[in-house]
């Protein structure tokens, strides 16, 4: 679903690579955790995938479809929940998300439905008629999932996605994530809640100073510690 093949993306005159040759693969049905420190690369990666950056080597594929030859296509099969979402705090919540089914052309009847079973299921029914700029953070999070998931996306990317999110509204998030992957979907997230991780992640990736560092099944990454422990013995041995 997601194909990551050797991208490099270095910013100015600066001799680190912020992404220094990563090549990654996401298929169908799993969810994939990508672990590092501030500044391993994470965003960077991310956002390339979601066709907001250029990057000066490698390409990535979404569905077999090529990035930089068709970011448009591309992008009508993914949907990117970034780690502080910048919605069009003008309009009300229901407007917001009526203006992102219209832009991906999502029917009146199909997008009903769905407002009203993502929005039940993160208990923002009642808020959906205010302005966003009233919402608080988590509100705001909540707002950028359903709306993600409004036009049923083939791949789902999100950046640190439980950032702001009460115990409960994160609870509901890994259910809608778990059941968009059963239903053949694939998830590329960001986070730093390596407990979260470890409990959710199908496999994860671990990054730092831009490289990989390693990845695969949870449980094979992971062996007989935990994935703090293994997360901090490569960054050390990284280090060293």
């Amino acid at each position: 679903m997601l194909r990551i093949e050797h991208l490099s993306k270095q910013y100015g005159s600066a001799d680190r690579k912020a992404v220094d040759d990563l090549t990654l693969h996401i298929q169908p049905g799993e969810i994939y955790g990508f672990i590092g420190h501030n500044g391993a690369g994470k965003t960077t990666t991310l956002k390339s995938c979601a066709g907001i950056l250029r990057f000066d080597s490698g390409d990535i594929f979404v569905d077999g479809i090529s990035i930089k030859e068709n970011p448009m296509e591309c992008k009508r099969r993914m949907a990117y929940i970034p780690d502080n979402p910048d919605l069009y705090e003008f309009l009300s919540g229901i407007q917001y998300l009526n203006f992102i089914a219209d832009a991906y052309r999502v029917s009146a009847a199909d997008r009903e439905q769905r407002i009203a079973e993502y929005a039940a299921a993160l208990e923002l029914t009642d808020d959906l008629a205010s302005k966003i700029n009233s919402y608080s953070h988590g509100m705001k999070q909540k707002l950028a999932v359903i709306s993600a998931m409004i036009h049923q996306p083939k791949l789902l990317m999100m950046d640190e996605p439980f950032v702001g999110l009460d115990p409960k509204a994160a609870h509901t998030v890994k259910l809608l994530m778990r059941q968009f992957c059963d239903n053949g979907g694939a998830i590329f997230f960001s986070t730093h809640v390596l407990e979260v991780a470890e409990k959710l992640c199908d496999k994860v990736a671990i990054i730092r100073g831009g490289k990989l560092i390693t990845c695969g099944d949870t449980e094979t990454v992971r062996g007989n510690e935990s994935l703090e422990d293994v997360f901090l013995e490569l960054v050390e041995d990284a280090n060293a």
